[in-house]
């Protein structure tokens, strides 16, 4: 049994009420959020114009002539009783491969590029983040990140992005890193961060903090909508999904990319049940119990 810090509520002018579950982010917290926005979106609460969860979090936008502040509060609270609840906390989730090209020639230049705003020009970012987290291997790095799948905590900051937070491990033994100490101007598309505990794809060029490690060889956002996978959607990432990644070559990374340009690329994919009462109770064999098959 575990469980999550007591909401408190805070209104944001007249037409959000943004809660905050925890200050620090957890799996317990993202769960809880993710599991309260899924039953408020199911309750078609009339006058609620949108619900956005986020790492610790959520923000309600609210329409005040049709339902005031005060019976809106009331019935959050009352859908945060009920989901504080492990047993009621499961989720309908997809677990998804993204192949990874670690330590390739383009996040290296960037890494040159961009040293003068790093904390150790002398390396490169997978280099700094080797360092920093113990890894005496670029290997043992890898098989480190890609062991474990990596919960989709939320998404914003740009079209798609995720962040993504791994499961199965120890607080301790999870790759943290410090962000680059004044941000780059520019970013690769597709290419892989790290910042804090998380992992991010970046779904567009365009600045970031993140020390980059490799290059995503498939897109997490398709705005003309080109792939299958895409056609419900212009993003990739749901809240809640699983991303696991592989460690691809230089030729697989072509190959890979090649077919995304030509719009055959299909995501392997595997939806499954998951239960966080189960994950907390029985911890990284629960997840390679999901993992069977895939």
């Amino acid at each position: 049994m575990f469980t999550v810090p007591e909401t408190r509520f805070h209104y944001g002018g007249d037409e959000y009420v943004f809660a905050e579950i925890s200050k620090d982010m957890s799996a317990e917290s993202n769960f809880k959020a993710l599991a309260i926005t899924k039953e408020l979106r199911s309750r078609q609460i009339p006058g609620v114009l949108d619900i956005c969860p986020a790492n610790a979090s959520y923000l309600v936008r609210f329409n005040p002539d049709i339902i005031s502040a005060y019976h809106l509060l009331d019935c959050l609270k009352e859908v945060d009783i009920i989901k504080s609840n492990p047993a009621e906390l499961n989720l309908s989730i997809r677990i998804v491969e993204i192949p990874i090209w670690y330590d390739d020639p383009v996040t290296q230049e960037y890494s040159r590029k961009f040293k003068d705003r790093h904390q150790d020009p002398s390396l490169t970012n997978f280099e700094f983040v080797m360092k920093m987290n113990g890894f005496r291997g670029k290997e043992d790095f890898i098989e480190a990140h890609t062991s474990m799948p990596h919960l989709i905590s939320m998404i914003g900051f740009n079209p798609g992005a995720a962040w993504e937070f791994q499961l199965g491990v120890l607080r301790e033994q999870m790759i943290q890193i410090p962000k680059y100490i004044s941000p780059r101007t520019n970013t690769p598309r597709q290419a892989v961060g790290l910042g804090g505990a998380f992992t991010m794809i970046y779904p567009v060029s365009g600045p970031g903090s993140y020390q980059l490690i490799g290059m995503s060889a498939v897109p997490i956002f398709d705005k003309n909508q080109q792939l299958e996978d895409f056609k419900d959607s212009l993003f990739l990432a749901r809240p809640g999904d699983l991303w696991k990644h592989r460690s691809v070559t230089e030729s697989e990374f072509q190959r890979i990319s090649d077919e995304v340009k030509q719009g055959t690329y299909r995501f392997r994919m595997k939806k499954v049940e998951f239960s966080p009462e189960e994950y907390f109770r029985k911890g990284r064999p629960y997840i390679l119990e999901l993992m069977e098959g895939f």
